[in-house]
């Protein structure tokens, strides 16, 4: 059996596939980002929520990992808590959610690869490795286009009155939240990005408010103007992840509007993953 897995900060999708049958069964726990959490507590989530679900006493031959924060310092934590966990006798590989994107969306096609998600990346892949790679610097630096980035901008819109009364007023009302329970959220809770990921709903609700039309496309310019445009002109951009899927048209208005040339969309990688690993 194969287990293969392709995490977010927020939740991580996972896929067993047997390589006669096809896929086995899909399973789904809450996000595993190395950065975010200590190696106890990634154990803890495999233990709970994954183990749980596997089929009793399935032997797992291979485990590919593909993570958000799983670099080469991090991946080593990551494979030890699999194999303390749900595969102790597997082959065990963990690599970047951008390779895991890049394997998904192109197989082994050249094309620029982005993710956006509770956070946000991209790369160029050759079709077999990524040959470059704009840092996506988190929430705080960086992320531009992703949830995250989204929620911010809107937050402080919302605060500083940039939309309409309406708008403002509409925020309040169905998201719950203060000028208060912002602050607090943000600055002196964990996970202030998941948060702020949330919040990013709310424009998916008023996409036919201009306010908020602009505030969406100017996210998405910025996403293309800081990092895409670093790899150079003629190459097909594919698109992962939840902010991809909901905000297909202002995305692709925006790549047209810069001279880009869309090509896949998914909502998740786990689909192209199940099919690149035979």
């Amino acid at each position: 059996m194969i287990l293969i897995a392709d995490s977010g900060s927020t939740k991580t999708d996972w896929a067993l596939k047997d390589r006669k049958q096809g896929l086995v069964g899909r399973y789904s726990t809450q996000g595993i980002n190395p950065y975010q959490l200590t190696q106890e507590a990634i154990m803890d989530i495999l233990r709970d929520e994954l183990a749980p679900a596997l089929p009793e006493g399935v032997a797992i031959e291979e485990v590919w990992f593909y993570g958000a924060g799983c670099t080469k310092e991090k991946a080593p934590m990551v494979a030890e808590a699999i194999g303390l966990t749900v595969a102790p006798d597997a082959a065990i590989s963990v690599e970047s959610d951008m390779l895991g994107a890049a394997r998904a969306l192109c197989g082994k096609e050249r094309g620029i690869v982005c993710i956006l998600g509770t956070g946000s990346n991209s790369c160029l892949y050759d079709g077999e490795k990524m040959v470059a790679n704009v840092s996506p610097l988190g929430f705080i630096l960086g992320d531009e286009g992703s949830g995250a980035y989204i929620g911010k901008r809107l937050v402080g819109d919302v605060l500083k009155h940039q939309l309409s009364e309406e708008m403002c007023r509409s925020f309040h009302e169905e998201t719950g939240e203060t000028a208060a329970s912002i602050i607090q959220k943000t600055y002196r809770e964990p996970m202030p990005n998941r948060f702020l990921a949330g919040l990013s709903r709310f424009c998916a609700n008023h996409k036919e408010d201009e306010g908020i039309q602009e505030l969406l496309k100017d996210c998405f310019r910025q996403f293309f103007v800081r990092n895409i445009r670093a790899y150079g002109e003629g190459e097909v951009v594919n698109f992962v992840g939840s902010i991809a899927h909901y905000y297909h048209d202002e995305i692709a208005s925006v790549a047209a509007s810069l001279g880009y040339k869309m090509g896949k969309v998914l909502r998740a990688p786990i689909d192209g993953l199940v099919e690149y690993h035979v």
